[in-house]
């Protein structure tokens, strides 16, 4: 498992280390366990960097038994299957902030579930003040969660 610490709210506490990428699963797992309808979630993180597996587990902490994809050329993955759906954006291959809106950016976080984007940094005006912002680095061979804060 990741090792972590939680908070007096059974919140996990950031950074995370998971030294390998099945930890990275327990680690989108267990952060599912704090996750409400109406969350939005911002992974930044370079290429491999296991944004999509983080979401894997978090689908899977969530209850979902779908195949998790990453929505690189797709754009948009919706899961339905799972304790809240997850409407799962990639921004990576997007030109500007209105072709994300487009996608229906707007309706998709006024809808019931959790709202998550990878390459979150490229288009952050787009992101309401609560969204929970992490950052997924390489860290002696393994990957370090870490919690950022947007400066606005």
């Amino acid at each position: 498992t990741c090792s972590k610490v939680f908070l007096t709210e059974t919140k996990l506490d950031f950074p995370i280390f998971c030294p390998s990428p099945e930890s990275l699963l327990d680690c989108g797992a267990e952060f599912a366990s704090d996750m409400a309808s109406g969350a939005v979630l911002a992974l930044v993180g370079g290429l491999g960097m296991g944004k999509t597996h983080f979401t894997k587990g978090l689908l899977r902490g969530l209850g979902s038994e779908e195949v998790v994809t990453s929505p690189t050329f797709a754009l948009l993955q919706e899961y339905q299957g799972a304790r809240l759906p997850v409407f799962h954006f990639d921004l990576y291959r997007l030109e500007g902030a209105e072709e994300v809106r487009r996608l229906g950016w707007d309706d998709y976080l006024e809808e019931e579930g959790v709202g998550m984007a990878e390459w979150a940094d490229v288009f952050p005006e787009l992101f309401p003040d609560e969204t929970i912002w992490l950052r997924i680095v390489e860290k002696d061979g393994g990957r370090m969660v870490e919690r950022m804060e947007l400066e606005r």
